[in-house]
Protein backbone atom coordinates (compact mmCIF):
# COMPACT_ATOMS: atom_id res chain seq x y z
CA UNK A 1 0.00 0.00 0.00
CA UNK A 2 0.85 3.36 -0.29
CA UNK A 3 1.78 5.71 2.45
CA UNK A 4 -2.10 7.08 1.79
CA UNK A 5 -3.69 4.22 2.06
CA UNK A 6 -5.64 3.09 4.81
CA UNK A 7 -8.54 0.87 5.94
CA UNK A 8 -12.05 1.21 6.82
CA UNK A 9 -15.95 0.30 7.46
CA UNK A 10 -17.42 -0.04 4.28
CA UNK A 11 -21.65 -0.77 3.67
CA UNK A 12 -22.67 -2.18 0.22
CA UNK A 13 -25.79 -2.48 0.85
CA UNK A 14 -28.20 -1.56 4.22
CA UNK A 15 -28.75 -3.76 6.52
CA UNK A 16 -27.97 -5.55 9.65
CA UNK A 17 -24.29 -4.32 11.28
CA UNK A 18 -23.26 -7.80 9.57
CA UNK A 19 -23.25 -5.26 6.62
CA UNK A 20 -20.33 -3.50 7.26
CA UNK A 21 -16.80 -4.87 6.03
CA UNK A 22 -13.11 -4.36 7.09
CA UNK A 23 -11.82 -2.72 3.53
CA UNK A 24 -8.96 -1.33 1.67
CA UNK A 25 -9.22 2.17 1.16
CA UNK A 26 -7.30 4.73 -0.68
CA UNK A 27 -7.17 8.24 1.13
CA UNK A 28 -5.85 10.44 -1.24
CA UNK A 29 -3.78 13.82 -0.65
CA UNK A 30 -5.48 16.74 0.62
CA UNK A 31 -7.09 19.24 -1.27
CA UNK A 32 -6.75 22.50 -1.50
CA UNK A 33 -8.33 23.91 2.23
CA UNK A 34 -8.22 20.34 3.28
CA UNK A 35 -6.08 18.27 5.69
CA UNK A 36 -5.17 14.57 5.56
CA UNK A 37 -5.59 12.45 9.73
CA UNK A 38 -4.50 9.92 10.79
CA UNK A 39 -7.16 8.78 13.34
CA UNK A 40 -6.69 7.58 17.21
CA UNK A 41 -10.24 7.13 18.08
CA UNK A 42 -13.78 7.43 16.94
CA UNK A 43 -17.22 7.93 18.21
CA UNK A 44 -19.80 5.30 17.95
CA UNK A 45 -23.27 7.19 17.86
CA UNK A 46 -26.96 6.02 17.03
CA UNK A 47 -26.76 8.32 13.72
CA UNK A 48 -24.65 5.56 12.82
CA UNK A 49 -26.97 3.04 13.09
CA UNK A 50 -29.70 4.99 11.43
CA UNK A 51 -27.35 5.12 8.36
CA UNK A 52 -26.15 1.79 8.27
CA UNK A 53 -29.84 0.57 8.05
CA UNK A 54 -31.43 2.28 5.85
CA UNK A 55 -33.55 4.55 7.84
CA UNK A 56 -31.31 7.73 7.21
CA UNK A 57 -31.26 8.00 3.01
CA UNK A 58 -27.07 7.68 1.82
CA UNK A 59 -25.73 10.51 -0.27
CA UNK A 60 -23.99 7.90 -1.97
CA UNK A 61 -23.14 4.02 -2.11
CA UNK A 62 -20.94 2.53 -0.47
CA UNK A 63 -21.23 4.03 2.58
CA UNK A 64 -18.43 4.96 5.55
CA UNK A 65 -20.43 5.17 8.92
CA UNK A 66 -19.05 7.15 11.51
CA UNK A 67 -20.21 10.98 12.57
CA UNK A 68 -16.83 11.89 15.17
CA UNK A 69 -13.50 11.24 15.31
CA UNK A 70 -10.01 12.38 16.79
CA UNK A 71 -6.22 11.90 15.46
CA UNK A 72 -3.24 13.49 13.99
CA UNK A 73 -2.96 15.85 11.51
CA UNK A 74 -0.53 14.07 8.84
CA UNK A 75 -0.34 16.89 6.14
CA UNK A 76 -2.22 19.50 5.13
CA UNK A 77 -3.38 21.17 1.58
CA UNK A 78 -2.74 24.92 0.07
CA UNK A 79 -4.18 27.55 1.80
CA UNK A 80 -4.20 26.01 5.39
CA UNK A 81 -2.45 27.62 7.52
CA UNK A 82 -4.37 27.20 11.16
CA UNK A 83 -3.51 23.88 11.36
CA UNK A 84 0.47 21.72 10.74
CA UNK A 85 1.24 18.34 10.64
CA UNK A 86 1.64 16.66 14.44
CA UNK A 87 -1.32 18.56 15.73
CA UNK A 88 -4.15 17.04 17.47
CA UNK A 89 -7.53 17.76 16.19
CA UNK A 90 -10.86 16.55 16.28
CA UNK A 91 -14.01 16.57 14.32
CA UNK A 92 -17.62 15.81 13.55
CA UNK A 93 -19.28 15.34 10.17
CA UNK A 94 -22.43 12.92 9.53
CA UNK A 95 -20.67 10.56 7.74
CA UNK A 96 -17.07 8.94 6.93
CA UNK A 97 -15.32 8.66 9.93
CA UNK A 98 -14.78 4.52 10.34
CA UNK A 99 -11.61 4.48 8.73
CA UNK A 100 -8.08 4.65 10.00
CA UNK A 101 -6.58 7.69 7.83
CA UNK A 102 -9.25 10.79 6.11
CA UNK A 103 -9.46 14.23 4.41
CA UNK A 104 -11.53 16.54 5.86
CA UNK A 105 -12.14 20.53 4.94
CA UNK A 106 -9.73 22.32 7.38
CA UNK A 107 -12.40 24.59 8.71
CA UNK A 108 -14.54 21.68 10.33
CA UNK A 109 -11.59 20.60 12.43
CA UNK A 110 -10.95 21.70 16.22
CA UNK A 111 -7.80 21.61 17.49
CA UNK A 112 -7.73 19.32 21.22
CA UNK A 113 -6.38 20.74 23.70
CA UNK A 114 -3.50 18.63 25.51
CA UNK A 115 -5.81 18.14 28.79
CA UNK A 116 -8.06 16.19 26.30
CA UNK A 117 -7.25 12.47 25.60
CA UNK A 118 -7.87 11.06 21.53
CA UNK A 119 -10.58 8.31 23.01
CA UNK A 120 -12.16 11.40 24.96
CA UNK A 121 -12.44 14.17 22.44
CA UNK A 122 -14.09 11.11 19.93
CA UNK A 123 -16.70 10.49 22.38
CA UNK A 124 -17.21 14.29 22.78
CA UNK A 125 -17.68 15.75 19.44
CA UNK A 126 -20.89 14.70 17.91
CA UNK A 127 -22.45 13.80 21.86
CA UNK A 128 -21.00 16.73 24.01
CA UNK A 129 -21.62 19.12 21.25
CA UNK A 130 -25.46 18.18 21.13
CA UNK A 131 -24.94 18.51 25.13
CA UNK A 132 -24.01 21.70 24.76
CA UNK A 133 -26.43 23.42 22.25
CA UNK A 134 -29.47 21.46 23.38
CA UNK A 135 -29.03 23.37 26.48
CA UNK A 136 -28.15 26.73 25.57
CA UNK A 137 -29.66 26.95 22.05
CA UNK A 138 -32.60 24.68 21.84
CA UNK A 139 -33.93 25.40 25.08
CA UNK A 140 -31.78 27.55 27.55
CA UNK A 141 -32.12 25.96 30.96
CA UNK A 142 -31.54 28.35 33.80
CA UNK A 143 -31.34 27.84 37.09
CA UNK A 144 -34.87 26.30 38.67
CA UNK A 145 -35.57 24.79 35.79
CA UNK A 146 -37.47 21.33 36.23
CA UNK A 147 -35.62 19.15 33.04
CA UNK A 148 -36.47 15.30 32.06
CA UNK A 149 -33.88 13.44 30.20
CA UNK A 150 -34.58 9.93 28.75
CA UNK A 151 -31.26 7.78 28.62
CA UNK A 152 -29.78 9.36 31.15
CA UNK A 153 -26.76 6.73 31.47
CA UNK A 154 -26.00 7.18 28.03
CA UNK A 155 -23.68 9.49 26.34
CA UNK A 156 -24.94 12.33 25.91
CA UNK A 157 -27.25 11.90 29.13
CA UNK A 158 -24.37 11.74 31.44
CA UNK A 159 -23.00 14.98 30.18
CA UNK A 160 -26.71 16.58 30.05
CA UNK A 161 -26.97 15.50 33.67
CA UNK A 162 -23.63 16.71 35.01
CA UNK A 163 -24.34 19.89 32.72
CA UNK A 164 -27.85 20.45 34.31
CA UNK A 165 -26.19 20.54 38.00
CA UNK A 166 -24.06 23.28 36.93
CA UNK A 167 -27.00 25.53 35.41
CA UNK A 168 -29.16 24.77 38.71
CA UNK A 169 -31.48 23.28 37.08
CA UNK A 170 -33.68 20.28 38.78
CA UNK A 171 -32.75 17.17 36.95
CA UNK A 172 -34.41 13.55 36.29
CA UNK A 173 -33.36 11.33 34.29
CA UNK A 174 -34.69 7.90 33.09
CA UNK A 175 -32.27 4.77 32.63
CA UNK A 176 -33.04 0.94 32.13
CA UNK A 177 -31.57 -1.10 34.94
CA UNK A 178 -30.46 -0.58 38.54
CA UNK A 179 -26.74 0.02 37.08
CA UNK A 180 -27.78 2.55 34.93
CA UNK A 181 -29.99 4.68 37.68
CA UNK A 182 -27.06 4.49 39.75
CA UNK A 183 -24.38 5.48 37.41
CA UNK A 184 -26.96 8.52 36.41
CA UNK A 185 -27.08 9.22 39.72
CA UNK A 186 -23.78 10.09 40.07
CA UNK A 187 -23.06 12.21 37.38
CA UNK A 188 -25.63 15.10 38.52
CA UNK A 189 -29.06 13.73 38.39
CA UNK A 190 -31.38 14.70 41.07
CA UNK A 191 -33.46 11.82 40.61
CA UNK A 192 -33.62 8.51 38.02
CA UNK A 193 -36.33 6.77 37.34
CA UNK A 194 -35.90 2.87 36.12
CA UNK A 195 -38.43 3.36 33.16
CA UNK A 196 -38.87 -0.53 33.16
CA UNK A 197 -39.81 -0.72 37.03
CA UNK A 198 -41.64 2.48 37.27
CA UNK A 199 -44.13 3.98 35.05
CA UNK A 200 -41.96 7.44 34.05
CA UNK A 201 -45.24 9.58 33.97
CA UNK A 202 -46.34 9.21 37.17
CA UNK A 203 -43.08 9.49 38.44
CA UNK A 204 -42.49 12.52 37.39
CA UNK A 205 -45.94 13.57 37.94
CA UNK A 206 -45.17 12.87 41.85
CA UNK A 207 -41.95 14.24 41.57
CA UNK A 208 -43.08 17.82 40.46
CA UNK A 209 -45.79 17.87 42.79
CA UNK A 210 -47.49 17.46 39.25
CA UNK A 211 -46.64 20.70 37.68
CA UNK A 212 -44.61 19.05 35.25
CA UNK A 213 -41.28 19.43 32.89
CA UNK A 214 -40.12 23.13 31.63
CA UNK A 215 -38.53 20.87 29.19
CA UNK A 216 -37.88 17.26 28.24
CA UNK A 217 -34.97 15.69 26.14
CA UNK A 218 -35.59 12.44 24.32
CA UNK A 219 -33.71 10.76 22.09
CA UNK A 220 -35.80 7.34 22.85
CA UNK A 221 -38.27 8.30 20.34
CA UNK A 222 -40.96 5.65 19.37
CA UNK A 223 -41.17 4.32 23.47
CA UNK A 224 -41.40 7.64 25.05
CA UNK A 225 -42.52 10.32 23.26
CA UNK A 226 -46.31 10.17 24.47
CA UNK A 227 -45.31 9.89 27.78
CA UNK A 228 -42.71 12.74 27.51
CA UNK A 229 -45.58 14.94 26.22
CA UNK A 230 -47.12 14.08 29.23
CA UNK A 231 -44.45 15.01 31.87
CA UNK A 232 -44.64 18.65 30.30
CA UNK A 233 -46.15 22.02 32.41
CA UNK A 234 -48.37 24.12 30.01
CA UNK A 235 -46.09 25.86 27.63
CA UNK A 236 -43.40 23.42 28.16
CA UNK A 237 -40.89 22.25 25.29
CA UNK A 238 -40.38 18.75 24.24
CA UNK A 239 -36.97 18.58 22.36
CA UNK A 240 -36.82 15.30 20.11
CA UNK A 241 -33.16 14.93 19.23
CA UNK A 242 -32.97 10.56 18.56
CA UNK A 243 -35.09 7.65 17.62
CA UNK A 244 -33.38 4.82 19.82
CA UNK A 245 -36.51 2.87 20.15
CA UNK A 246 -37.65 3.87 16.34
CA UNK A 247 -39.02 6.86 14.29
CA UNK A 248 -42.50 8.66 15.73
CA UNK A 249 -44.99 8.05 12.89
CA UNK A 250 -48.07 9.39 14.69
CA UNK A 251 -47.57 12.43 15.91
CA UNK A 252 -49.95 14.80 15.50
CA UNK A 253 -49.97 18.60 15.99
CA UNK A 254 -52.78 18.61 18.24
CA UNK A 255 -51.08 16.32 20.56
CA UNK A 256 -49.59 19.89 21.90
CA UNK A 257 -52.40 21.48 22.14
CA UNK A 258 -54.18 19.14 24.64
CA UNK A 259 -51.05 19.00 26.44
CA UNK A 260 -51.17 23.29 27.24
CA UNK A 261 -50.05 24.48 24.34
CA UNK A 262 -46.33 22.85 24.24
CA UNK A 263 -43.57 23.54 21.71
CA UNK A 264 -41.91 20.95 19.79
CA UNK A 265 -38.72 20.92 18.19
CA UNK A 266 -36.81 17.89 15.80
CA UNK A 267 -32.99 19.88 16.22
CA UNK A 268 -29.77 18.63 14.54
CA UNK A 269 -26.61 19.52 15.68
CA UNK A 270 -24.85 20.46 12.14
CA UNK A 271 -27.22 22.93 12.12
CA UNK A 272 -26.10 24.79 15.11
CA UNK A 273 -22.06 24.18 14.05
CA UNK A 274 -22.75 25.11 10.75
CA UNK A 275 -20.92 28.36 10.87
CA UNK A 276 -16.91 28.28 11.87
CA UNK A 277 -18.11 31.14 14.00
CA UNK A 278 -20.59 28.43 15.67
CA UNK A 279 -18.57 25.10 15.73
CA UNK A 280 -15.46 26.61 17.78
CA UNK A 281 -17.53 28.76 19.91
CA UNK A 282 -19.52 25.94 20.94
CA UNK A 283 -16.66 23.49 21.21
CA UNK A 284 -14.79 25.71 23.38
CA UNK A 285 -17.29 26.12 25.88
CA UNK A 286 -17.24 22.04 25.69
CA UNK A 287 -13.66 21.48 25.79
CA UNK A 288 -13.07 24.05 28.32
CA UNK A 289 -15.88 22.64 30.88
CA UNK A 290 -14.15 18.70 30.03
CA UNK A 291 -10.25 21.05 30.44
CA UNK A 292 -11.11 22.30 33.83
CA UNK A 293 -12.36 18.63 34.99
CA UNK A 294 -16.26 20.69 35.65
CA UNK A 295 -17.64 18.13 33.46
CA UNK A 296 -15.97 14.38 32.54
CA UNK A 297 -16.73 12.32 29.59
CA UNK A 298 -17.47 8.35 30.15
CA UNK A 299 -15.85 5.72 27.83
CA UNK A 300 -17.64 3.05 29.01
CA UNK A 301 -16.67 0.65 25.90
CA UNK A 302 -13.38 0.74 23.59
CA UNK A 303 -13.94 -1.66 21.18
CA UNK A 304 -11.11 -2.40 17.43
CA UNK A 305 -12.26 -0.54 14.46
CA UNK A 306 -12.78 -3.66 12.78
CA UNK A 307 -15.17 -5.25 15.10
CA UNK A 308 -17.62 -1.98 14.60
CA UNK A 309 -20.54 -4.54 14.70
CA UNK A 310 -20.16 -5.70 18.12
CA UNK A 311 -20.42 -2.21 18.82
CA UNK A 312 -23.30 -1.66 16.80
CA UNK A 313 -25.22 -4.50 18.32
CA UNK A 314 -24.40 -4.06 21.66
CA UNK A 315 -25.69 -0.17 21.10
CA UNK A 316 -28.94 -1.16 19.40
CA UNK A 317 -29.17 -3.46 22.07
CA UNK A 318 -29.09 -0.78 24.95
CA UNK A 319 -26.73 -2.42 26.64
CA UNK A 320 -24.21 -0.01 26.72
CA UNK A 321 -23.46 2.52 29.36
CA UNK A 322 -21.50 5.93 28.79
CA UNK A 323 -20.39 6.37 25.24
CA UNK A 324 -18.49 3.51 22.77
CA UNK A 325 -15.00 4.39 20.90
CA UNK A 326 -13.67 2.57 17.80
CA UNK A 327 -9.92 2.40 18.43
CA UNK A 328 -7.91 1.91 14.68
Amino acid sequence: MSDTADMGMVVRAAGAPEAMEWSALDTGAPGSGEVRLVQRAIGVNFIDTYFRSGLYPWPSTPLIPGAEAAGVVADVGEGVTEFKAGDRVAYTLPLGAYRTQRVVPAERLISLPDAIAFDVAASVMLKGLTAQFLLTACYPVKAGDTVLVHAAAGGVGLLLGQWLRILGARSIGTAGSPEKVAMAKANGYDHVIDYRAEDFVARVKEITGAKGCDVVYDSVGKDTWRGSLKSLRPLGMFVHFGQSSGMIADFKFSELASGGSLFATRPMLFDYIKSRADLTARAADLFGRLASGEIKAHVGQRVALQDAATAHRALESRRTMGATVLLP
